[in-house]
């Protein structure tokens, strides 16, 4: 029994933090469903009097939120599918792949790793006016298509694939772009989910780049549509918990499909030298 109870000591406390953390989540979604008004007494209820759906209808109504969805759904899904591609193809290139250059070129790009995303929004969305981008879906991509963390990840993950399994399906006639989608892909493929996900969740939930390049409101991605609506809707408190619930769903969803590969991809990645 003295052995047992660090155990359920720990347990206990890991628990009631996993329950501090989730309160909030679960009371959001809860006050959407509440009447107007209902979630700004005091005390605010934990659940619904009478549960109702005339927020979310509001919401892709009168409001038109599909639209601000859409849009969201558009600019995460391309730049997760481009920005794993790339990644993969860079990351795998550095690792296994010798080509003059390319171990100054990896450093520099590591060096810029130090370099505040901030800091280059400004040259970044001059380089954007002058293609004529801005208020654009894909000025909004731009930053999001490749990056040199993913290259990183997948260029030390690469390295564990033994070369003599590369060397022999060179031997055996098979061209790079052969080895790249039928050996290196399938072998890397739990550190691209972790990517998917790290990407797909910077995209969705990005606010400060979109609301910099875009400027129509109906080309507004969720997050910023939602900001929008704060001034106009600030006391609609159900409302507003009703956005928060469509915002976090999709991350959600990506989370628990990719889950398996994700934690594979962490946990690998951890024993990797």
């Amino acid at each position: 029994m003295r052995r047992a109870l660090p155990a359920v000591l720990v347990n206990a406390a890991l628990l009631t933090i996993a329950a501090l953390t989730l309160a909030p989540l679960a009371w959001m979604v809860s006050a959407s469903f509440m009447a107007p008004g209902e979630a700004n007494h005091a005390p605010p209820p934990l659940v619904p009097a009478a549960p109702t759906l005339r927020h979310y209808a509001e919401l892709f109504t009168r409001l038109d939120l599909g639209r601000n969805f859409a849009n969201s759904a558009l600019i995460a899904v391309t730049t997760t599918l481009v920005s794993v591609l790339l990644n993969a193809m860079a990351g795998y290139a550095f690792a296994k792949l010798r080509f003059a250059g390319r171990e100054a070129l990896f450093r520099a790009l590591l060096a810029a790793l130090v370099i505040p995303a901030q800091v280059g929004m400004l040259p970044l969305f001059l380089v954007l006016q002058k293609l004529g981008l801005v208020n654009t879906p894909l000025g909004v991509m731009i930053p999001y298509l490749c990056s040199v963390f993913g290259i990183f990840m997948v260029r030390q993950y690469a390295l564990s694939i033994p070369d003599d399994l590369l060397d022999a399906a060179r031997i055996d006639g098979a061209g790079e772009r052969r080895i790249f989608f039928e050996i290196v892909l399938p072998v890397i493929r739990p550190i691209l989910a972790v990517q998917a996900a790290f990407n797909f969740l910077a995209s969705w939930n990005d606010f400060m780049w979109p609301l910099i390049v875009l400027s129509d409101e109906r080309r507004f991605t969720l997050p910023v549509a939602l900001a929008s609506l704060v001034g106009e809707h600030v006391q609609d408190t159900e409302l507003m918990m009703a956005g928060a619930v469509v915002t976090v769903v999709p991350v959600i969803a990506l989370f628990l499909a990719l889950q398996r590969f994700y934690v594979e991809g962490v946990m690998m990645g951890s024993t990797k030298g």
